[in-house]
């Protein structure tokens, strides 16, 4: 499972090869799965610290906080805040602290969660050397053979263009061949927008505020390489700071502290 939850992301990972325009209204109805936000509820999500001692992979520059680390992860007026610091850490109160300049957190969700439409209200850090993330990865497996859904990744140096891609064993950006596309959100650091994906056996379709920016279909049915997206994922929310894509042009660490906020997660089973 670890190996599995720390794919890596690369400065190669935007892609906008699969760009489309349509429409993409939320599901009527009471969600399948959801959180509001109104507490940080641990049955609902875990802590991902696993790489802390060794450093986590793409060169970032994060050490990721445990649950009652509540600098990094807390409940704000009805919205989960993600935050991303400038700060050395003592190892004698860290003792998995892996000598990290920066502290962040990285939150995976309990449910598995499968086909069907996800909504996640969110607003955007912006700094540059930053690198927020609403993404997808199935629990065991090797990556990028098992699949990755990215719903959402923005890099602070390129602020306001918002990044939607899947990778597969076939199709990913070690290869230079992941599947994706981008838009320009002008006030994604400003204000709340709603990150979309509706997730089908025959599609992935990933949007925001109602407006479907990036699909692809599965055109090759059975082959696992190109199209591994058939079981429950888990749903990742996390600031990462600097690496390979994020830290491209350096880290202003003036910008510190930068959160992300989540306002709610909303998920409709198919």
């Amino acid at each position: 499972m670890t190996v599995l939850l720390f794919a890596l992301q690369a400065a190669t990972l935007g892609a906008t090869n699969y760009a489309v325009d349509a429409a993409m209204p939320a599901p009527a109805g009471k969600p399948s799965v959801a959180d509001e936000f109104n507490t940080l509820d641990l049955s609902k999500w875990r802590f991902d610290i696993d790489r802390n001692p060794m450093g986590w992979p793409n060169n970032e520059k994060q050490y990721y906080a445990h649950d009652d680390r509540r600098e990094n992860a807390r409940i704000e007026k009805g919205a989960l805040v993600i935050e991303a610091r400038k700060e050395v850490l003592d190892k004698k109160r860290f003792a998995d602290w892996g000598g990290q300049g920066y502290t962040s957190a990285r939150l995976i969700s309990k449910p598995g969660m499968g086909y069907g439409f996800y909504e996640v209200r969110a607003k955007l850090p912006c700094g540059r050397g930053i690198w927020p993330a609403i993404w997808l990865l199935p629990n065991g497996g090797k990556w990028p053979d098992e699949g990755e859904i990215d719903i959402m990744e923005m890099v602070g140096w390129d602020p306001n263009v918002i990044h939607a891609t899947i990778h597969s064993g076939t199709y990913n950006h070690r290869l230079g061949t992941q599947r994706g596309a981008q838009k320009p959100v002008a006030t994604s650091c400003t204000a709340f927008h709603n990150y979309q994906l509706d997730w089908r056996a025959d599609s992935i379709t990933i949007g925001v505020d109602g407006r479907a920016y990036m699909r692809v279909v599965n055109n090759q049915p059975g082959d696992k390489g190109a199209w591994p997206f058939t079981r429950p994922y888990q749903m990742i929310l996390n600031v990462a700071v600097g690496g390979d894509w994020g830290g491209q042009k350096g880290i202003d660490d003036a910008t510190f502290p930068q959160s992300m906020r989540v306002d709610y997660v909303r998920y409709w089973a198919r």
